[in-house]
């Protein structure tokens, strides 16, 4: 392969993932309107807002959770998001002493009460530990919302509210995973702190 058919190849494969990108972003336009009216519902009234995956999803949670409680644009107060994925503690005593599927669903029962809202992130929608946590926080009367892809899996059976990016290749789901979290963060702190 030459130089230029090589330069060919390296812009279509720009240009398809872009454009893949931007198609499955187009889908979660309103249900991320709708989280982030949730969410400044919940802070508003001392609500906290838990997030928890697995893997890139785990990256994910830690990554929206540190926007809330630092800072995104905004110089503002520090907003009560917790990631259930950093306490190594926690997470090796749960899957050692009962199940990994209960890594998350242990620490909702501990932490969560009426008025906050448990976030799952599964690209399949089918993580067991995250489709346990929802329920549980379900049963706790907490809003759960389940961000996901492809078909959305079983998200939609412990979901209040599922955001499915339109796509069934992993890597366009996760970044449009979290360009949504960017995008809950943007909205989150134009509300309460902009007030627009």
């Amino acid at each position: 392969m030459d130089v230029l058919d090589y330069n060919i190849l390296l812009q279509d494969t720009l240009d398809s993932a872009l454009t893949a990108h931007i198609e499955s972003i187009k889908s979660c336009g309103q249900a991320i309107i709708e989280l982030s009216q949730w969410v400044c519902r919940a802070f508003e009234d001392r609500g906290r807002l838990l997030l928890f995956g697995n893997g890139g999803s785990a990256a994910d949670a830690q990554h929206i959770a540190a926007e809330f409680v630092n800072r995104f644009r905004l110089e503002r107060e520090p907003l009560p998001a917790i990631a259930l994925t950093t306490d190594t503690s926690i997470i090796t005593a749960i899957s050692n002493d009962y199940h990994f599927d209960q890594v998350f669903s242990k620490q909702v029962q501990a932490l969560a009460r009426p008025g906050d809202i448990a976030l799952g992130i599964s690209t399949s929608g089918n993580s067991a530990n995250v489709l346990r946590a929802l329920s549980v926080a379900r049963e706790i009367g907490v809003k759960t919302v389940g961000l996901t892809g492809g078909d959305g899996g079983k998200m939609g059976q412990y979901s209040d509210l599922v955001i499915c990016v339109a796509s069934s290749d992993t890597p366009r789901i996760q970044e449009v995973h979290i360009f949504l979290g960017h995008l809950l963060c943007d909205l989150v702190e134009q509300h309460l702190f902009a007030r627009i």
